[in-house]
């Protein structure tokens, strides 16, 4: 089903009625981890099976009032998959870049779950010797959460890096997947919040002892894949024997996982990706730095295989930009452009493969060539949401690369702006943030006030939009605030 424009009503008294669950599903067509489910979880046959006990719901976010019902649910990014009971208590949200196998394995436990995802939360934390242990299902369920779109549903985001470490150290030893994968989420975000509680040296423990086990290491093949460099980077310090000796386990690992047939064929690259970046660990910065041409040849291997295995065009649409970027990243851009414009005729959303084609003339160093991929990539974008966002992206890369462009700069914004719908829901979620990125990086562009006419000639055009809006109504405050002030950080 499809809501009604912004509402959802009749989806969730249907349910009532039916006495069944609520499946949303919120994505995009252009978005490679959307084709990615839709290619290996939506088209199984025991997820078709599974799904005649919920209503399943589509929420394309380039339909009318996604946006709006974006804010409503606390959905940000695509994809994002929750289930709810039938009353609209959200009993879960579900990964949504892990295995096929184990994505069915969560939505079997949250539909058999005797009660919402915060509720087991809260047992977890308060759990005391007195107290009933937590089902194996229940730890399994916390572990598999999609903490990285919780969006505050279960906890603050000041506090999610706090709570998620507080399970990661409550959870029985012999529940030792739901152990390890609490491990590797909390260590992540602990990281990436900065977080000094951190106990580094049992991190780096716990996450040798995962290396060290190949059932673990293929569970949680995404996070040692995506996080490599990141993990190894902060729990280490450069040069030294610790670091070393980590890189190499998590080499050997991820050499294991790449070669692993039971992973997709995301996953499997996604590996090798992991194996540049801690390559590459240390040396980021350093553009002049020389590739390992092992290395590249692995690189080159894995995309030319995932290119030539992958008939379904979601999985293409989910596989072929990651393999392009990998070829870049080793320095391989002529096999990478080559492998991108033979795909562009019969990609599902060519101008998502357009940016990685501007982000390899950016490293050549073709400014022009570039931001002409930019341009393509915006013009042929489809969807209000999405050519915003691609839209607001242009703009970024013009100011970027071509600041004295004032013309052009102007003619790109000028264009976002004409094609607002003046309606509310255009300004919620992504739109909102799309906007309010593009005034950010404007009002800097224009900082020592060398653009002011332009900036005129824009505010002036979105205040036409702006008083289209109902007075006093959210939308036209964000509408106005474009200009006026800094986006609300996310």
């Amino acid at each position: 089903m499809k809501p009604n424009d912004s509402s959802v009503e009749a989806i969730f008294d249907k349910a009532k009625t039916e006495g069944k669950p609520v499946f949303l599903y919120w994505g995009a067509v252009w978005c490679p981890p959307c084709n990615q489910i839709k290619a290996t979880v939506f088209s199984r046959p025991d997820f078709i099976e599974r799904s005649k006990a919920f209503i399943p719901v589509y929420l394309d976010g380039d339909t009318p009032g996604a946006q709006k019902l974006g804010t409503q649910f606390k959905v940000r990014g695509y994809p994002t998959t929750i289930l709810f009971k039938p009353d609209g208590t959200e009993i879960t949200r579900l990964p949504g870049e892990v295995d096929a196998v184990l994505y069915m394995q969560v939505l079997r436990l949250a539909l058999n779950a005797s009660q919402p995802i915060h509720e087991t939360l809260a047992a977890a934390l308060n759990v005391s010797t007195a107290s009933p242990p937590l089902k194996p299902d229940a730890w399994r369920m916390l572990a598999y959460y999609s903490w990285e779109t919780d969006q505050a549903q279960l906890v603050e985001k000041k506090d999610l890096a706090a709570t998620v470490l507080q399970l990661a150290a409550k959870v029985p030893v012999e529940h030792k997947q739901a152990a390890a994968r609490l491990t590797l989420t909390s260590v992540v975000m602990a990281l990436q919040e900065k977080f000094k509680a951190l106990d580094k040296a049992r991190a780096l423990v716990d996450i040798q002892k995962i290396l060290a086990d190949g059932a673990l290491a293929h569970e949680n093949a995404d996070l040692l894949a995506n996080y490599a460099g990141d993990i190894v980077g902060g729990l280490t310090d450069a040069g030294t024997a610790t670091r070393l000796g980590l890189v190499a386990a998590w080499s050997l690992t991820l050499d294991r996982l790449a070669l692993d047939i039971t992973l997709s064929k995301a996953d499997q690259l996604a590996a090798v990706q992991g194996k540049v970046v801690l390559a590459q660990l240390g040396h980021e910065k350093d553009a002049k730095a020389p590739v390992d041409v092992a290395l590249q040849t692995m690189a080159r291997v894995a995309a030319t295989k995932a290119d030539n295995a992958i008939d379904d065009k979601y999985e293409r649409q989910a596989v072929i930009p990651s393999a392009a970027h990998l070829l870049s990243e080793v320095g391989l851009l002529d096999e990478s452009d080559a492998m991108l414009m033979a795909e562009l005729p019969k990609a599902v959303s060519p101008y998502y493969h357009m940016l990685v084609l501007a982000s390899n003339a950016k490293k050549r160093g073709d400014k022009a060539a570039s931001l002409d991929w930019s341009e393509k990539a915006y013009s042929t974008a489809i969807g209000p949401a999405t050519r915003l966002q691609w839209g607001s992206g242009y703009v970024a890369k013009l100011i970027e690369l071509s600041p004295e462009d004032s013309a052009r700069i102007g003619k790109a914004a000028s264009q976002i702006i004409a094609e607002l719908d003046p309606a509310p829901e255009t300004f919620y979620e992504r739109n909102r943030r799309s906007l309010e990125k593009m005034g950010a990086l404007l009002l800097a562009w224009n900082e020592k006030s060398q653009h002011t006419k332009t900036l005129r000639v824009l505010s002036g055009q979105l205040a036409g939009v702006c008083k289209k809006l109902p007075e006093k109504d959210p939308s036209r405050e964000a509408c106005e605030g474009v200009f006026t002030k800094s986006p609300k950080k996310t």
